[in-house]
């Protein structure tokens, strides 16, 4: 009588234990097995000869890199001896995809294609998405991000034609020394391990690509590379079975479809030297029939020293197959193999039926990946499909997810005061500013430095001369390989210095390279701040310096001890979100493609109509800069390109970014009175027609005001030479003011503007009509109030805070000419091209200084100031303003008397308007920013956490020139921004 398995299982475990009746109830089969008797098989199986059915467990490499002979030499063998697959190595995608479409158009057999791509294509071929390495995965705490990722690796596998994965790399790396698994490796930890790999396992094969486990039973712990020399573990059974083993029998339990057996001689398996991928006590005895593993199984390369070495190509193919072996990875001699193994069948050692049903095994395979209703795949597009924003943001994910911050003592980071810090960066290893600095160069000013990783006494005590001038040092450790290795290659001088600067508490390093390498560095453990990054990408450089400055925070956790200095499972946790993420717009629940797509076809249009030379566009959602792009030229006239780190004349985004966040921020104090008048803070105006109109009047733009005075005209005579009393070519202690290098102000002639204003006559009626004469007397009343100077309590209380450098009055003498974007040409008052100075005539006249214009950032800078708006007056963990003051300020003031405006702020018409708005059609009624002169733009709306800004110059070469505004530009693109947003 034949026994039911149910009853078969109990009995077996009352005889073997608990242990084995849970395994055995809990284990899941490959699914692709369900396929090995199907009819397809069938058809194919009757189609096969014997030989032809050998062929199938066969698999060579195929490169897409190579010349016309290696192309016809696959063919060769596809044709004649019907090989089961091919294993791609270096290429690109493009040309792979055509030679596979060629290769299965040449089959008879739906070839199966496998690769290695233990971190994505990027492994093996160009222009395609390198994932982090597995010991960078390690670190991450969400597997469900790992599972995302083998989701994305087998999309992009299957677009190249493409059907498995030689990975998840499950090898316990407990052995620093490993040359040839270590940074391939989620670790030393079992569990963990266990976790990441059934994590990616199982996202692959959701998308119905095969994953490969390897190389069982694990190649850890050795320090002999097996692509040179056989490795030899000396453990005994237990160990091997309770460590090495055990994550494969964890994810043969979770119904992985492969496992990839590597070259190991392990003498507690198989006592006769035998390599692994030749021993049938390991791969039948202890894989097959001790951990029940019914799926494929791949051996490791055949080429390898540390199988070949010593055994014939065919022979040795012949003897993987009788230890159990179903797929032969790089066989070296396919008729010598295929000869080999029909003589193993004619003389008994193996039978045809066994073969045969290796044979239905990978056939299942090809059917379970559909390969049973093959097509060729497109070529066209296959590049951008594989590099899709989506895939580009998982990989930020990751590598976010994976930083490890292992000291942070005082709670250094992330940094705060930034108005007290004066930093700089030192990149060690590299020769030139690299992406960490530039990132960190994004929050506020950091001076950068190179190190050469071989520099000597000299070069050190140079840069160290330097340094005595900062209060805070960031060091990036940067990769002379492209491969993580356990390596340092420094000179004994820069391994002291590197020990020096980690004894002092002004010091954060972040490593980007193999955490085993943290042992090798003498004191880097009393670093006061460490980061470990485990690669040297741009990606891991751009998200370290994200870390430093809060934008983005930390939770990785050591996979791997580091000598006594670290354990496995070490790494604090901190918050981010203390200022900007630089990230994907898809991060920000936008989509890049028509983001992108639409914003460089506006500016574009913009730039071809000479609506303006060119432009910088910023755009920030939920705190997060998704978008930030330059482009066109600073004059038509010259070939100088547009940066994003470029200055600009910001018109009158002035009058929301100067005097008015210090009137907020004196109005919480109670020290300024929105029911006051301009004569309450400049007695000068008592008497004054302006008398008596209050603040919330004037800042709404309804208190009556003309909407502006030509200062510089009241300066000319009737033959349109300059009064006396006015300009001078030269300076001197009664002329001081500088206009130009040929016009100096007199020193009073403030008077002279205040007067103008005093004695301006009001409009008839009091309603909405824009007016900038207040905000040329706003810094005086400032400093009246404050007792402070007004640039400097501006530059205190706000620009220093919020590590807004380049927002400054008169960049030319902060920053060189060549990044400050030139303006207007002026013919009539100046006679020269405006470039470094405010383009605005009264503002010029004012020394430069004035709220109505003068102020000049570039986007970034300026984003941080409004971002702070955005936030309700608060950024980078500090309060500027109070929320309940911003929400007053920003708010429509007089509704009922057609007045959109709010206090300063500009807000969208009460009703929209059309082509004719203000605003773009979806912004929302609690939006608010302004617009400059120059062709400038800001923009805020805390109903999307939205954020735009635009910087132009489109008044060059002359004011005149309003195909910016006919083009309506400005608002087309905020418009984009809306479009943008997913549902």
């Amino acid at each position: 009588m034949q026994l039911n398995k149910s009853l078969l299982v109990v009995i077996t475990a009352l005889i073997f234990g608990n242990e084995f009746l849970a395994q055995e109830i809990q284990r899941k089969e490959p699914e692709f097995l369900k396929y090995t008797n199907s009819k397809w098989v069938d058809s194919v199986m009757t189609e096969l000869t014997p030989d032809e059915r050998i062929a199938q467990l066969l698999m060579i490499p195929a490169f897409s890199n190579k010349d016309e002979e290696h192309k016809k030499e696959v063919l060769k063998y596809i044709r004649e001896y019907k090989i089961g697959g091919l294993i791609f190595m270096q290429g690109d995608p493009k040309s792979q995809l055509k030679l596979m479409n060629e290769y299965q158009q040449a089959s008879k057999v739906p070839i199966i294609g496998a690769i290695d791509a233990e971190w994505g294509l990027g492994m093996r071929l160009d222009n395609t998405i390198s994932f982090p390495y597995q010991m960078g995965l390690g670190a991450i705490q969400d597997e469900e991000l790992i599972y995302e990722m083998g989701v994305e690796v087998a999309r992009q596998l299957k677009r190249t034609g493409l059907h498995i994965n030689f990975g998840p790399v499950v090898d316990v790396n407990n052995n620093p020394q490993n040359p040839v698994i270590n940074y391939r490796s989620f670790g030393e930890d079992k569990l963990n391990v266990t976790q990441k790999g059934i994590a990616y396992m199982k996202g692959m094969q959701s998308e119905n690509l095969l994953a490969t486990a390897k190389h069982f039973p694990g190649h850890g712990d050795t320090d002999t590379d097996s692509h040179y020399a056989l490795p030899q573990i000396n453990h005994p059974f237990e160990r091997l079975d309770d460590l090495e083993m055990y994550p494969f029998r964890e994810l043969i339990n979770e119904g992985i479809g492969g496992v990839m057996v590597a070259h190991l001689d392990i003498p507690a398996l198989d006592s006769t030297g035998t390599p692994s991928t030749l021993s049938k006590p390991i791969i039948t005895g202890i894989l097959k029939e001790r951990l029940g593993f019914k799926g494929l199984i791949v051996t490791d390369a055949m080429n390898m020293k540390g199988v070949a070495e010593g055994n014939e190509p065919g022979v040795v193919d012949k003897e993987a197959i009788l230890a159990g072996n179903d797929l032969l990875e790089f066989s070296e001699d396919i008729p010598k193999a295929i000869s080999e193994i029909r003589k193993a069948i004619d003389e008994g050692i193996i039978t045809q039926k066994k073969i045969d049903a290796r044979c239905r095994k990978i056939l299942a395979v090809k059917q379970w990946v559909g390969l049973d209703n093959y097509e060729p795949l497109p070529v066209e597009n296959i590049e951008k499909e594989l590099n899709k924003p989506e895939a580009k943001l998982l990989n930020r994910k990751l590598v976010e997810a994976s930083l490890t911050l292992l000291k942070n003592e005082n709670s250094l980071l992330p940094l705060r005061r930034l108005d007290s810090l004066k930093i700089a960066s030192v990149s060690i290893g590299a020769s030139e500013i690299t992406e960490f600095q530039k990132t960190l160069k994004l929050y506020t000013r950091v001076d950068d430095f190179q190190l050469d990783r071989e520099a000597n006494t000299t070069d050190i005590e140079n840069l160290k001369e330097k340094l005595e001038d900062y209060n805070l040092v960031i060091v990036g450790l940067h990769d002379f390989s492209i491969r993580s290795r356990n390596q340092i290659q420094l000179s004994e001088d820069v391994q002291k210095f590197i020990s020096e600067l980690s004894e002092s508490k002004n010091s954060i390093f972040s490593i980007f390279k193999n955490p085993y390498v943290l042992d090798k560095l003498e004191n880097i453990e009393n670093s006061a701040v460490l980061i470990e990054a485990y690669q040297d990408t741009e990606i891991s450089q751009e998200l370290s310096a994200q870390l430093i400055f809060g934008g983005i925070g930390a939770t990785g956790k050591l996979p791997v001890s580091v000598g006594e200095k670290f354990k496995a499972g070490d790494g604090l946790e901190l918050n981010g979100g203390l200022r900007f993420k630089y990230t994907n717009p898809e991060d920000a629940g936008m989509d890049s493609k028509k983001l992108g797509n639409a914003i460089d076809s506006l500016m574009n249009e913009a730039i071809d109509m000479k609506a303006t030379p060119g432009g910088v566009v910023l755009v920030a959602r939920d705190q997060k800069v998704v978008f930030h792009k330059a482009y066109g030229l600073h004059k038509y006239s010259d070939t100088i390109k547009v940066e994003r780190s470029d200055i600009y004349d910001l018109a009158s985004v002035s009058k929301i970014s100067t005097a008015l966040p210090a009137l907020m921020k004196l109005y919480d104090e109670g020290k300024f009175d929105l029911q006051a008048g301009i004569e309450d803070y400049l007695p000068y105006f008592n008497n004054s027609n302006k008398e008596d109109i209050a603040f919330r009047q004037i800042l709404a733009h309804q208190a009556r005001f003309k909407p502006w005075i030509p200062y510089w005209k009241n300066t000319l005579r009737d033959n349109g030479s300059f009064k006396w009393y006015t300009f001078k070519k030269d300076s001197s202690a009664r002329y001081p003011v500088r206009v130009s290098d040929e016009l100096w102000l007199h020193r009073n002639y403030k008077k002279k503007i205040y007067k103008a204003i005093k004695k301006s006559p009001l409009e008839a009626e009091a309603k909405y009509k824009y007016s900038g004469l207040v905000f040329y007397l706003l810094p005086e009343i400032v400093g009246k109030i404050s007792n402070e100077d007004f640039v400097d309590y501006i530059n205190t209380n706000f620009y220093d805070k919020l590590g807004a450098t380049t927002v400054t009055y008169n960049p030319s003498k902060k920053f060189p000419i060549e990044r400050i974007v030139p303006t207007e040409s002026d013919f009539n008052f100046r006679n020269e091209e405006i470039h470094g100075n405010v383009h605005d005539e009264g503002a010029i006249m004012m020394g430069g200084v004035s709220a109505n214009a003068g102020l000049f950032a570039n986007a970034n800078d300026l984003a941080k100031l409004m971002q702070m708006y955005l936030n309700m007056g608060e950024y980078g963990g500090l309060r500027y303003i109070n929320e309940a003051t911003l929400r007053e300020f920003t708010k429509t003031q007089f509704p009922e008397n057609d007045n959109h405006r709010a206090l300063a702020f500009d807000k969208p018409y009460l009703e929209y308007k059309g082509e004719n708005s203000n605003t773009a059609k979806d912004a929302s009624s609690d939006s608010f920013g302004h617009t400059g002169f120059t062709g400038t733009m800001v923009w805020m709306d805390p109903k999307e956490d939205l954020l735009y800004i635009f910087l132009s110059n489109r008044v060059l070469p002359t004011r005149n020139n309003t195909r910016l505004y006919k083009l309506n530009t400005r608002t087309k693109i905020q418009q984009a921004l809306y479009d943008s947003i997913l549902e």
